[in-house]
């Protein structure tokens, strides 16, 4: 047998690494802006960025929180709602036919498209952009979830009946439990579309977070504060992801068995 590379099993190196590439990242950012003479008020240097922070740090984290919470709610109002609907869609063939088509049809529509909207009909609180988070989370939530449910062997589901289980048994004992992998991938991959709805929500009709900072500081043709706002939404994003990552990690120790 191989033995694995300190690389591709060190604890430390799964922080490294990311680590590492982020900093390449920034470092061709920076070298590009240079090597180019890109104007500021075209492509701002890392620099530049980290200094339009600090200049505002209170208020650009301020920003921050509003649009953290509003992807936050709306990604778990997403699990409320279509992690139900895909079990119930699992068990029922009708209808899994019947609202499958409906899914799609959703998902379909521009999300942009429907930002006004959601601000015509419930106004320029929050609920407009909680929605918004919903509706870009929902459709990845629920087919992660029926796929992953219809993906147990046919062999442990034949050994749970020789048992005697129940449906019920059958259903959340094995086949939710086998599923939870893949879940988790429906979960990491609405996280960071959620961030996207968040934004979206917040060109129209918002009065706070990165997405209004973002609008505000293009029409005032301020790029530095642009870049900083879209920075954070990164951070953010990176954040909400790797706290999936650890949240799966401690929950289905498993699942990391089986891989």
């Amino acid at each position: 047998m191989k033995r694995k590379s300190w690389l591709a099993t060190s604890t430390g190196a799964a922080i490294l690494l990311p680590a590492i590439g982020l900093v390449l990242a920034i470092g061709l950012w920076w070298a590009a802006v240079v090597v180019f003479a890109i104007e500021p008020f075209l492509v701002p240097s890392p620099g530049d960025v980290a200094a339009k922070f600090f200049e505002q740090p209170g208020s650009l984290l301020s920003e921050t929180w509003t649009s953290m919470l509003e992807t936050i709610e709306g990604f778990l109002l997403a699990i409320v709602i279509g992690v139900p609907i895909a079990l119930v869609i699992v068990r029922s063939v009708i209808l899994e036919r019947l609202v499958y088509p409906l899914l799609l049809m959703v998902n379909s529509i521009p999300k942009v498209a429907v930002a006004p909207l959601l601000v015509v009909w419930m106004g320029f609180g929050q609920w407009p952009k909680v929605v918004m988070v919903l509706l870009m989370c929902f459709f990845p939530i629920v087919i992660s979830t029926a796929q992953g449910m219809k993906s147990t062997p046919t062999e442990l589901v034949e050994l749970m009946r020789s048992l005697n289980a129940s449906r019920s048994q059958e259903f959340f004992k094995l086949r939710l439990r086998y599923a939870m992998p893949q879940i988790f991938t429906g979960f990491k991959v609405a996280i960071s579309l959620a961030v996207i709805g968040s934004v979206i929500a917040e060109f129209v009709g918002a009065t706070k977070g990165l997405g209004y900072v973002i609008q505000q500081s293009g029409a005032s043709a301020d790029t530095t504060l642009a870049f900083a706002a879209i920075a954070l939404l990164s951070i953010m994003s990176i954040v909400l992801f790797y706290g999936l990552a650890l949240l799966e990690h401690l929950l289905l120790p498993w699942a990391r068995e089986i891989r």
